[in-house]
């Protein structure tokens, strides 16, 4: 037997992923009859690209342990795509495959011992890795009103650069507030950072979501600085193959041969078909161009109406323009709320799911104070096949879209509106 004592203590001190204990909640409460709309787990709704689904099923019979670095076609397939996207100068030796970028974004800090310097709000597993190993956080405040992005000015103001390493991880289009950064902000972050020898894991896993399709990457102006990690989870929706990838200047080559050594002796290596599948995924394909457009124009409409809907309630957000989520500002609510004995972010959601069957997020599961009133949603409970054959046909209205082919979303802002009446109306 294993007594309490025993256990790793940092480990102990953490609790399961916020958006995996919320999908698990969910799936629960839905095997025992509730009605519960689910935008908690930032899950892609589309299907897989059938091209990459027939490749996986042509390979499926590969069995062999492939290189720790990954499949050499499908590195350099990686760097062929970010040659493509991005115009960056790297190669299939930059390149490192992992299963899953959650896993590479943990084995990226189990390898150097840095300080991680993160934006308040972040994705929720970031924080929780570094505890684990032992590792110093620090946030970055940043505000609704602009953009959630953080400044230069804030890196400029932190302890000039000792011995210990320092990685500043960003994540655009972010989750969880769909805001992201324009080149003109990567430019002046990158010129801080270089001065400050801060390196940046640049997070562009939502990259491809970019409503507008113009992605930009810090790599391009800080390139000796940055690490880009990537995967297959948002923009090809295969969050269950567990894929990611990394990409490392020649600057920072010994950092991914530490992690090769880490992969070595852990998972030794990503799932064989999966790896031939995404050379597919990362390949130059018409099919693939179409399904990104047509699954950008689904989310930039789905976006657009639920920006709408809720803003016509008295809810604040930043705008959106990549991903599929919302961070949405009850503070218009909160003596309403309070009358109601909510006076924290996850005392609301734990009301909204209890009495509207709609499930979120709380922002403090993000590395804000449960007091700012803000939460997660994650638009994503729609059937996105359906959703996308739509698009592609060209039959349907606009200002229609989310009633005919999400009602689920649709259903959300309904349920939304009935709850926050009553409140409304007690103290008129």
């Amino acid at each position: 037997m294993i007594h309490e004592s025993q256990l790793n203590p940092k480990v102990q001190a953490l609790g399961p992923s916020a958006t995996l204990q919320i999908n698990e909640l969910s799936q629960q409460l839905l095997k025992e009859g509730r009605d519960i709309i689910r935008l908690g787990l930032g899950q892609s709704p589309f299907p897989v690209p059938d091209i990459v689904v027939k490749s996986l099923q042509k390979h499926a019979h590969e069995k062999d342990y492939l290189p720790v670095r990954g499949l050499l076609a499908l590195r350099q397939a990686v760097a062929d795509y970010y040659q493509r996207r991005d115009g960056l100068d790297v190669d299939a030796e930059s390149v490192l495959i992992g299963p899953g970028s959650k896993e590479l974004l943990f084995n990226i800090q189990m390898a150097c011992q840095a300080e991680l310097i993160l934006p308040a709000p972040s994705w929720v597993s970031y924080a929780p890795q570094a505890v684990m190993l032992g590792r110093k956080v620090r946030y970055l405040p940043t505000d609704m009103d602009n953009g959630w992005r953080i400044f230069p000015g804030q890196l400029d103001q932190l302890p000039p650069p000792g011995d210990q390493a320092r990685f500043l991880l960003l994540n655009y289009p972010s989750n969880p507030t769909g805001a992201s950064y324009e080149p003109e902000h990567l430019q002046a972050l990158a010129e801080v950072a270089r001065r400050q020898k801060i390196i940046i894991i640049a997070d562009e896993i939502y990259g491809e979501t970019r409503f507008s399709g113009e992605h930009h990457s810090m790599a391009s102006f800080y390139p000796e600085g940055t690490i880009l990690s990537g995967g297959l989870s948002k923009w090809c929706g295969a969050g269950g193959w567990r894929l990611g990838t990394m990409v490392f200047p020649q600057e920072l080559r010994n950092l991914q041969d530490a992690m090769a050594v880490i992969a070595s002796e852990t998972f030794t290596s990503t799932s064989a078909p999966i790896q031939y599948a995404a050379c597919t995924a990362f390949s130059e394909n018409p099919e693939i161009t179409r399904y990104l457009e047509h699954s950008r124009q689904v989310l930039a409409l789905i976006a657009g109406y639920m920006v709408k809907s809720l803003r016509s309630l008295g809810l604040r957000m930043a705008n959106p323009v990549g991903g599929f989520y919302l961070f949405v500002s009850f503070a218009a609510f909160r003596e309403q709320l309070k009358g109601r004995g909510i006076a924290s972010a996850t005392e609301l959601c734990n009301a909204l799911l209890s009495e509207t069957g709609v499930a979120m997020l709380p922002g403090s599961d993000f590395g804000l104070m449960a007091d700012q009133l803000l939460v997660r949603m994650a638009f994503v409970d729609f059937d996105g096949a359906r959703a996308l054959d739509a698009v592609a046909e060209g039959q349907y209205q606009p200002e229609d879209f989310v009633r005919q082919y999400c009602p689920r979303l649709f259903a959300a802002c309904q349920r939304l509106e009935q709850w926050l009446e009553p409140s409304d109306k007690d103290n008129k």
